[in-house]
């Protein structure tokens, strides 16, 4: 084991809810136990936002357009999504999380990172403290969890997805290296397919592959990232679990029923969109740099343009203006817009902090 390795003692823990939106509308409701379920939209424009195990075993996943997942299983069922209820269950998820430690970094409203290293219990094995957590979290809210256990952020988050549901894994500081190793490189993480895909064109197949690459070389291929990739490829992740990370941006989306052509009917669809975004940073003192505009064709392609400014954005009609002139380069297009969508980012405290992402649906 390296040196590297033999420095890092802390003890991290990954708790990844099942299927979470699925699995509390199942709790809820008795008939949809043991059924194909689709939390999301059933119209030819809705989109799942969860799926059931009992659904992803017809290839029903999150983000895939509803009329396919139907299309794939015609016993589908879906249910309109309760974000009040999976928030308020997230709610009690995060207070037993704080039974056991301070250090916890939320993903979302199903996951977090957890550092027992110290805990308040003073459990030595971290592997009994997620078996615990598990075993609260069924017994307060009836729902599932799976767990990753390592000693950095990376391989927990890994561990979380090699027993689900319901289960938990260990990786090790003596295994950890090996394990990355023998893992293809588009399980990674973190790595989407382009990037997977541009590893493959490399010779980049697996974790083995990607530790055989020098650091300038991933460096000049990966840009910033070549650095975390030559540090992964070691099983090495020095990241610290970061309590109350505050927000990288903010955003807000709207698809449409039928598809726009039409310039002016975008920019009347832009309005409301930007006005949202606009009163949750209101709301928040939130005053960012960059403006981010989403399009979504009617062929599913997803193109963004975007646009930093000097000084913050300051009001709503600064907001919209600039939401504004970056749609308009776009028209004419022969291809109909199903989705608009507005982010706000690169705010002014970015420099000295981490950040997650708050994306807000309208």
């Amino acid at each position: 084991m390296s040196d590297e390795l033999e420095t890092i003692v802390r003890k991290i823990i990954h708790i990844d809810m099942d299927a979470f939106y699925a699995s509390v509308e199942q709790r809820d409701n008795p008939e949809l136990r043991g059924r194909p379920v689709a939390v999301g939209g059933s119209t030819a424009r809705g989109v799942v936002a969860a799926a059931s195990y009992e659904a992803r075993a017809f290839g029903v996943r999150s983000a895939l357009p509803s009329v396919t997942a139907k299309r794939r299983c015609p016993d589908l069922i879906f249910v309109p999504p309760r974000f009040d209820v999976y928030r308020a269950v997230s709610s009690q998820i995060r207070e037993i999380f704080a039974e056991h430690t301070d250090l916890i970094e939320p993903l979302s409203l199903d996951e977090a990172y957890l550092d027992v290293t110290d805990n308040k219990l003073e459990i030595p094995v971290a592997t009994e403290i997620a078996t615990m957590i598990r075993a609260r979290i069924k017994e307060v809210t009836g729902l599932n969890a799976s767990a990753g256990i390592s000693y950095c952020k990376f391989l927990a988050k890994m561990a979380s997805d090699l027993n689900k549901p319901n289960g938990q894994a260990v990786i090790t500081p003596k295994n950890g290296p090996a394990f990355v190793e023998a893992l293809a490189v588009k399980k990674f993480h973190g790595v989407g397919p382009a990037t997977a895909a541009k590893m493959e064109r490399l010779g980049i197949m697996t974790g083995a592959d990607l530790k055989a690459k020098s650091l300038p070389f991933l460096q000049e291929h990966f840009g910033k990232s070549g650095g975390w990739y030559y540090s992964i490829a070691r099983g090495i992740d020095h990241r610290a679990v970061q309590p109350d990370r505050p927000r990288k941006s903010v955003g807000a989306e709207d698809t449409f029923v039928v598809d726009l052509f039409d310039l002016e009917a975008a920019r009347a669809e832009i309005t409301p969109i930007a006005a949202k975004v606009w009163r949750h940073c209101e709301s928040k003192g939130l005053n960012g740099r960059t403006v981010t505009l989403k399009v979504k064709y009617t062929d599913f392609q997803i193109i963004t343009r975007s646009r930093t400014m000097t000084n913050p954005i300051g009001t709503a009609d600064d907001l919209e203006g600039v939401s504004q002139s970056l749609l308009e380069p776009l028209f004419p297009t022969a291809k109909g817009v199903r989705l608009l969508g507005i982010t706000v980012s690169s705010f002014i405290d970015d420099e000295v902090s981490e950040a997650n992402q708050l994306e807000l649906q309208i």
